[in-house]
């Protein structure tokens, strides 16, 4: 992960030189180790309470139920880099689960065609918010806002109060949601694939540090030729295409969907970013940070299941969890800054006392 600091040049297009840039990847790997050793910590004391906790079926359930979450985190992160939010994503899903198992409920469909079908769906969710934000210049809040009320309302008129059952869906794509390799499901497999691609995009590739460029300051991405509105709406493609995939996941992992499905899951997708790292301002954070802040608000789901808390707790938790998130990142930020600003002076101060200054001067 690397963060722009402004400057007309463009270097690999972003981060502050040196060690500044490795001061900020200390505090990013430090940040991400932190929710690692809670989740660490969470887990140990529940299976002490309850030793069944990490049975084989039940560390199964927990990848299961966190990887369509994951997967939107992923695709939400690249958006809240750029300084900009989703809140579509949640009715994506709904609407890509409902019209992907009508599509599939035709016939024995192929579960690639049926992928495809709602990755489709998605990118053409996508592809309006991108348009809407990036070149029409609307709020990104008021974009998805409106869009995700528009897509519900869709999904709504789309399902007539039906439902689709798994009798009526092919065998292959119930297979996809439940079976899996070497004992491993299908679900965990695609959505590490999909994070550890977009993680090594946004890390070693110059455009994939623009979008840090962008959130960092926008002025300065500009003034250093990026080409934002190209990047932004790219960011929103990825989202959709993600929550397209999610939806097509749902629908293979529980078989049975009704046009509410993943409703209020843009807010939970939201934490799950802002728990994993990624500042709601833009600029910093990783999607493997956002994957862990995802299996973190899973486990604590099924936490509290397993030890018998009553549901709303799970809200309240996430909750808290968001308001430390948000304050963390502003204390990061205000240390990191004041850190750079430290050592900038420091080598400014060393460079005016070094021989081959004062023989300039001289």
């Amino acid at each position: 992960m690397t963060v722009l600091t402004q400057s007309p040049a463009r270097p690999e297009s972003g981060g502050p030189p040196g060690g500044g840039r490795r001061l900020v990847e200390m505090v990013l790997r430090a940040r991400e180790l932190s929710i690692l050793g809670a989740l660490v910590l969470l887990v140990l004391g529940t299976t002490i309470a309850n030793p069944r906790f990490l049975s084989g079926q039940g560390v199964k359930d927990i990848f299961l139920n966190a990887s369509i979450l994951v997967l939107l985190a992923v695709g939400q992160s690249m958006v809240v880099v750029t300084r900009n939010i989703d809140l579509s994503v949640g009715s994506v899903v709904g609407l890509v689960a409902f019209s992907a198992g009508k599509f599939a409920s035709g016939g024995d469909r192929n579960v690639v065609l049926v992928v495809l079908v709602g990755v489709g769906i998605g990118l053409v969710c996508g592809l309006v918010n991108g348009l809407l934000v990036s070149f029409c210049r609307v709020p990104a809040l008021v974009v998805t806002l409106g869009t995700l009320y528009v897509i519900q309302g869709l999904d709504y008129r789309i399902a007539h109060g039906d439902q689709i059952g798994a009798a009526d869906l092919p065998s292959s794509l119930l297979s996809l949601g439940n079976d899996g390799i070497l004992g491993v499901p299908y679900l965990p497999i695609i959505t590490v694939v999909v994070m550890l691609g977009v993680g090594y995009y946004l890390r070693s590739y110059s455009s994939g540090r623009e979008y840090y460029a962008i959130g960092s300051s926008p002025e300065a991405a500009m003034l250093a030729g990026v080409p934002i509105r190209r990047r932004v709406l790219t960011a929103y493609l990825l989202s959709g295409a993600l929550a397209g995939l999610a939806g097509v996941l749902w629908l293979a992992r529980f078989g049975t969907v009704v046009a509410d499905a993943a409703h209020g899951w843009e807010l939970k997708v939201v934490s799950a970013v802002v728990v994993g790292g990624v500042a709601i301002t833009g600029g910093v954070g990783t999607v493997y940070g956002a994957a862990l802040g995802a299996l973190l608000l899973t486990t604590i789901g099924s936490v509290l299941v397993v030890l018998k808390v009553n549901s709303f707790w799970q809200d309240a938790i996430t909750g808290v969890l968001l308001l430390l998130a948000i304050s963390v990142d502003r204390l990061l930020a205000l240390r990191v800054t004041r850190a750079l600003k430290q050592r900038s002076l420091a080598s400014a101060a060393h460079r005016a006392a070094s021989p081959q200054s004062k023989e300039g001067r001289a």
